[in-house]
């Protein structure tokens, strides 16, 4: 049965907001609920990545011009997060769908559980943390990886880790998100050569629609919410249609 046009405008609204709000999960948000309606997990992936190369470019360009940007942490993050997001890709277009969809529900469900857990935990040390090591270069290649394969989890991943180790949360999610434009735009490139579009255009249209609705409003809630309930909320809702995938999957 093929799902109407203005359900993919509600997801990608939805997933906008909850992004405005938290300032990640825009891609685990939107991956969960496509994933609900049964499209297959590389068309997903795929459809909100390729959404989501406007959107990483219009704010890694703003951070940067804020001077935002740690060019230290991007140089560290760039490179293996873009292998990460490659390989992520590729294995996600190289397995049957089927196969994937009740793993990829299950990482989605993790991811949840994370966003629930850093409601709570979540708090940046008032020591800033300068280290610029190896250990930062491998957490750009997981949450890459974890970014592909599960359509988003690349700001929970990353940005998390980083401030909940003592980075600085401005600079920190300003060089993440900035690096997030080209780990996204090279995981679309390998989507667009794998997969044929034609098909999934009605779903990348309607994230993008959706979410150009929904970031103004987005924008003027975020200050107004709390974010340790959203969060709650948000990692609840995942975790629903998580287990709602698994279950459907193993019928």
């Amino acid at each position: 049965m093929e799902l109407p046009f203005l359900l993919f405008v509600l997801v990608g609204f939805i997933a906008q907001m909850i992004d405005g709000a938290l300032g990640m999960a825009y891609g685990i948000s939107s991956n969960t609920f496509l994933l609900s309606l049964g499209i297959p997990p590389a068309a997903a992936s795929a459809s909100v990545h390729m959404a989501e190369v406007v959107t990483t470019g219009i704010s890694g360009f703003s951070h940067w011009k804020l001077g935002n940007v740690d060019w230290k942490l991007v140089r560290r993050l760039l490179i293996p997060g873009v292998i990460g997001g490659v390989t992520g890709a590729y294995v996600l277009t190289s397995i049957d769908g089927n196969v994937l969809k009740p793993y990829i529900a299950a990482y989605l469900l993790i991811m949840g559980g994370v966003i629930i857990y850093k409601a709570f935990t979540m708090t940046p040390r008032q020591k800033p943390d300068e280290y610029h090591g190896p250990r930062i270069s491998l957490l750009g290649l997981i949450g890459g990886f974890c970014d592909a394969i599960g359509g988003g989890g690349w700001g929970p991943v990353v940005t998390s880790t980083l401030v909940a180790h003592g980075k600085h949360p401005r600079m920190t999610i300003g060089s993440v998100n900035f690096t997030e434009f080209f780990v996204t735009f090279s995981e679309s490139v390998l989507f667009v050569i794998a997969l044929s579009f034609g098909e999934y255009w009605q779903i990348i249209l309607g994230l993008l629609i959706g979410g150009a609705i929904a970031a103004p409003i987005a924008a003027k809630l975020s200050q107004k919410l709390p974010v340790k309930t959203l969060m709650i909320i948000v990692g609840i809702v995942i975790i629903i249609l998580s287990l709602r995938t698994i279950y459907l999957a193993m019928q």
